[in-house]
């Protein structure tokens, strides 16, 4: 694995936990931006991938998630989560001046990285979005309906078809494994709603990337967003068979490449001077 460097961020709820993986002469960024519960340390093979292929990679734990301080698992507005990723956008390229920049979104990661790229596509060479939660999220509307929110933590066995990235999962200590709040269930709906008004990404190329047999992120309800979303350069695949969690698949490498072709045809002529 390349060498991991921790530093922090003055976010809106507290310091935010953020990490970097250096490699010696960058040739872009790439930005990652994990997904509800969860924390960037999730994503150490995607981010030595990405190194070997020459990124300069930079992720944070949102705001009250894995190291990073907050409520756990609390968000009232994913706007100012995104005012947060901005943070650690800005820290890549001051330390990395003139390498364009590639963006990596996960789940609920792939929403907040769809509204950052709403809001700063035109900066941006590419944004890839994994099972992302956009459009209709039926878990949100069925909680958001019930009474008490059911002390029921996401199932381990949709996140992957080996068994070992489930268990790896109940296991770590920094993954929230208890309910979800209902300030969060009520932003994410927020965050689903500004996205499809907002229209369709125009200003950079976007890739979505689903498994087939998603239980967590049904494929329908990301479609339904998608067809909001999607601009002019916009692309998708489906994997047969795959679950939610597909940089952890059994095809983990065909996906990885799959991000990498489509980071590669974007990056040229993205450069600015330093």
């Amino acid at each position: 694995m390349p060498e991991t460097l921790a530093f922090t961020l003055d976010g809106h709820a507290g310091t935010l936990a953020a990490r970097r993986w250096e490699t010696a002469s960058p040739r872009y960024i790439a930005l990652l931006c994990h997904g509800y519960g969860e924390h960037a340390g999730r994503y150490d093979h995607v981010a030595a991938r990405l190194v070997a292929d020459g990124a300069a990679v930079y992720a944070v734990d949102h705001a009250g998630h894995g190291l990073s301080d907050g409520e756990r698992v609390v968000v009232s507005d994913f706007e100012r989560v995104v005012d947060d990723f901005r943070l650690l956008d800005l820290t890549a390229r001051n330390d990395n001046p003139g390498l364009p920049v590639a963006l990596i979104g996960h789940s609920m990661g792939g929403m907040i990285a769809a509204r950052y790229a709403q809001r700063f596509g035109g900066e941006l060479a590419a944004v890839v979005l994994s099972g992302p939660v956009l459009g209709t999220w039926a878990v949100v509307d069925e909680l958001l309906a019930a009474d008490e929110i059911p002390d029921a933590p996401i199932d381990p066995a949709t996140l992957s078809r080996d068994p070992e990235v489930g268990r790896a999962y109940v296991e770590d200590p920094l993954v929230w494994h208890g309910p979800f709040e209902r300030r969060t269930l009520q932003a994410l709906k927020s965050c689903l709603d500004l996205i499809t008004s907002a229209g369709a990404i125009d200003t950079v190329p976007v890739l979505w990337l689903h498994g087939e047999q998603d239980r967590l992120v049904p494929l329908d309800g990301t479609a339904a967003g998608w067809a909001t979303l999607a601009g002019p350069r916009a692309s998708s695949k489906i994997y047969p068979g795959a679950r939610h969690e597909i940089f952890n698949e059994t095809n983990h490498d065909e996906v990885l490449g799959d991000v990498l072709d489509f980071v590669h045809g974007n990056l040229e002529d993205t450069r600015t001077p330093a």
